[in-house]
């Protein structure tokens, strides 16, 4: 605050005019709604600033020593920086700088005279509405003398003092029931409400609340708590529970998740991608696909949902249609390009977009209002709150200094409550899953934020990407062949190596070293995708590091030997081999009944079944099968790549923290341009005399109501009448004017949109 307050203009809006470009475009950026669509001039812009919504928007954005000092202001009237500071329980610099901070965010306006609270705050936290204040009432117009309030405290009983403090600690307000109201002393009180009541230490409450409603005024609750607006401090953070880690060891953590991220994802995308789940008449993804995609990547259903739903949030997956044209939920052509870059931006992608999410992995497996579960990728699990807790919980990991990592979540927790006290309970739920989703994608390690992870949250993920990426390990293209089939990726594999190492072998294990495991199964995989036995010996001997063990060897041969010996068409289906004996095996197999087989010549058997029923129904049987073409060739029918059709739109993928929102500073900057030339062009015409439209009514009743004047409206009425009334204007809400009409004497509402003039007078 200046010391030039005393020569500051009469309103919001003239304060607006006299900041400093910068401090506009801080406001714009901090309040978008004022922003947007883009204001006439500062006038529109303070008539905005001043609206029920927006205001408790803007209050959302208050930490609880904002909010108390903010409800300190309201409590003292229109006051100094120094008797603000002297009422207020806690260091005088917290003070300071949350006063600051509230006229920054033209919550508080430095009137003449000192800082004063926009008139529609003091309604919000005086209605309850604004969330935890001190509850205090302002201080009356023409309050006693602190020595006769003091003697009349001093009187009371001990009854009536306790509830005296009973009524201030809840709000100031409370009712009477039985007990008189004297306007003047008759007789001695038989309660401890009377008691109050004849010392004036509680007063009938204004004509607009319940009846038989009483109040505490402002200056008796200071007195109470001896001369301060609050009882606690408003300085009082809450700690953080930390415990010593090693900051090398927590980084270490948090790379080795970060890896295991981006290998899961592919991981589950390549399955999909030839094996796609289908999709619910709801849009989302069966129970039963989430736990098969848990099992497939070796976690528990949480971290499942999460991968899945970050997928498909950064646009690797989306639903389309398989072969047969279900609905099915299929990796996208961005998969294949993702796949192309360095781990380091692969991981920038997810983490960029899990920061910016509305999308909600933790309400996964839980339950609506209705006891329904909720599925993942419903389009329901969403919230505005999402992105703006996993910040602040980041920003607070970020205070924890190095060598040392949260031990206590609880403590977290209650930070995030301090830091933002308006927001629902559904925060504490949204700040646990945040910080063990950062867990899990390697943004955090072990509780504490990795030097990447503080660039994450200061700079953007595209540059918290490129810090990451010298401490990953190398992707390896080579595997450690094992005698028992089994073969060891002695880091993350190469994407080509593993895609082609996943299909010939199974994941056995997953980890920093990967184990897999060669069966007959698998390896009849790559020969039914079109692989031939000398593929598969030249993979092998190409990707290993060691000898290749001979049972390998044998198992490949062996595979391909009975491989394609048996092939099948369309009779509806045939059967034909040049061994009679393969055929003879399985006609006189105990379950050959299910087939409808029929033999028409000693090579020749055919079926009932179409083809694509009848070669799973073989290779169940122990047959390997190969589907032969109309031309006598084989027909490979095996892992035929799916993707699925998007709508191709424009993504930003990590980008800067001031891009986040998709309005960078220069927006804000046109806007406050915007505003500046608007101010100029007012200048050059009438502001409170000649006609208005509804928004410019708006902006100059609401500099009435925040600077208390008396003003003449030109007002026309349901019949068409035009007339003049002199009001003082009290509120300007829901396109309505509630003010005194002096010629009524009496409280009145008008229509704004009726009000063609307003200018100042001075009143009757």
């Amino acid at each position: 605050m200046s010391s030039s307050s005393s020569t500051a203009g009469r309103t919001l809006a003239d304060r607006l005019r006299g900041w400093p470009d910068e401090r506009l475009v801080r406001l714009l950026t901090e309040r978008a709604d004022l922003g947007t669509p883009v204001p006439a001039d500062s006038g529109q812009l303070a008539s905005r600033a001043a609206t029920r919504t927006s205001l408790l928007r803007a209050l959302d954005l208050l930490t609880h020593a904002e909010l108390l000092v903010l409800d300190a202001l309201v409590v003292l009237g229109q006051t100094s920086i120094e008797r603000l500071v002297e009422h207020v329980n806690g260091d005088p610099a917290v003070t300071r700088a949350s006063a600051h901070r509230l006229v920054d965010l033209a919550l508080v306006w430095e009137a003449p005279g000192g800082l004063r609270p926009l008139a529609a705050v003091t309604d919000l936290l005086r209605s309850g509405a604004a969330g935890p204040g001190s509850g205090l009432l302002p201080v009356s117009a023409d309050p006693p003398s602190p020595a006769v309030l003091a003697e009349r405290l001093a009187g009371l009983g001990e009854g009536a003092r306790a509830l005296a403090a009973h009524v201030d600690a809840h709000g100031g307000r409370g009712t009477t029931g039985t007990a008189r109201r004297p306007t003047v002393p008759d007789g001695e009180p038989t309660s401890p409400v009377e008691e109050l009541l004849a010392a004036r230490v509680l007063v009938p409450a204004a004509s607009d609340q319940p009846p038989g409603t009483v109040e505490l005024p402002g200056e008796v609750g200071l007195a109470l708590r001896d001369g301060r607006t609050t009882r606690q401090p408003v300085d009082d953070v809450p700690g953080l529970g930390t415990t010593e880690r090693e900051a090398r060891r927590c980084e270490h953590a948090a790379v080795g998740a970060a890896t295991e991220a981006v290998r899961r994802v592919e991981q589950l995308l390549e399955t999909w991608g030839t094996e796609p789940p289908s999709t619910l008449r709801t849009g989302g993804l069966a129970v039963r696909d989430l736990r098969a995609a848990a099992r497939l990547l070796g976690v528990d259903e949480d971290h499942a949902a999460l991968l899945v739903e970050l997928a498909a949030a950064a646009g690797l997956l989306a639903q389309g249609s398989d072969h047969e044209g279900t609905p099915a939920w299929l990796p996208t052509p961005a998969y294949d390009a993702w796949c192309g870059r360095e781990p380091a931006e692969r991981w920038a992608l997810l983490a960029g977009t899990w920061l910016s999410t509305s999308r909600v992995p933790g309400l996964v497996g839980g339950r609506d209002h209705t006891g329904k579960a909720w599925n993942a990728l419903v389009p329901e699990l969403s919230s505005s709150l999402a992105p703006e807790t996993r910040r602040a919980v980041l920003a607070v990991l970020a205070e924890v200094e190095p060598g040392y990592g949260l031990a206590d979540e609880d403590s977290l927790v209650k930070r995030l409550r301090w830091l933002r006290p308006r927001r629902p309970r559904l925060r504490d739920d949204l700040a646990r899953w945040a910080l063990r989703e950062a867990a899990v994608l390697g943004v955090a390690g072990l509780g504490a934020l990795p030097p990447y992870g503080r660039t994450l949250v200061l700079e953007g993920a595209d540059e918290a990407g490129a810090q990451l990426a010298p401490k990953l390990p190398s992707p390896v293209e080579h595997v450690l062949l094992q005698a028992d089939l089994t073969a060891v990726a002695p880091g993350p594999l190469a994407p080509e190596v593993a895609r082609e190492l996943g299909l010939v072998a199974e994941v056995e294990s997953s980890g920093g070293a990967t184990v897999y495991r060669f069966t007959a199964a698998s390896v009849r995989r790559a020969l039914d995708a079109g692989w031939a036995a000398a593929d598969v010996h030249a993979f092998v001997a190409r990707v290993s590091a060691t000898p290749v063990p001979q049972p390998l060897t044998y198992l490949v041969d062996d595979a391909a030997r009975t491989h394609g010996r048996v092939r099948a068409g369309r009779a509806a289906s045939f059967l034909r081999a040049d061994d009679e004996s393969s055929l003879v095996e399985i006609l006189h197999h105990q379950r050959a009944g299910e087939l409808g087989l029929r033999r028409i010549a000693p090579t020749v058997v055919i079926s009932n079944l179409e083809v694509e029923e009848l070669v799973p129904l073989l290779r169940e049987l122990g047959a390997a099968p190969v589907v032969e073409a109309a031309d006598g060739t084989v027909h490979v029918v095996g892992t035929t790549r799916q993707r699925a059709r998007v709508p191709r739109t424009a993504r930003v993928a990590g980008g800067s923290a001031a891009d986040r929102s998709g309005l960078g500073d220069e927006h804000w900057h046109e806007v406050a341009r915007a505003v500046r030339a608007g101010d100029v062009a007012a200048r050059n015409r009438p502001t409170l005399t000649a006609p208005l439209s509804p928004s410019g009514s708006l902006a100059a009743l609401r500099d009435a109501v925040e600077t208390g004047a008396t003003v003449t409206i030109a007002y026309v009425d349901s019949h068409g009448a035009s007339t003049e009334r002199v009001v003082r204007p009290r509120r300007v809400e829901g396109g309505t004017l509630t003010a005194w009409d002096h010629r009524a004497d009496d409280l009145r509402t008008f229509a704004v949109h009726r009000i063609t003039t307003v200018r100042r007078t001075t009143g009757p």
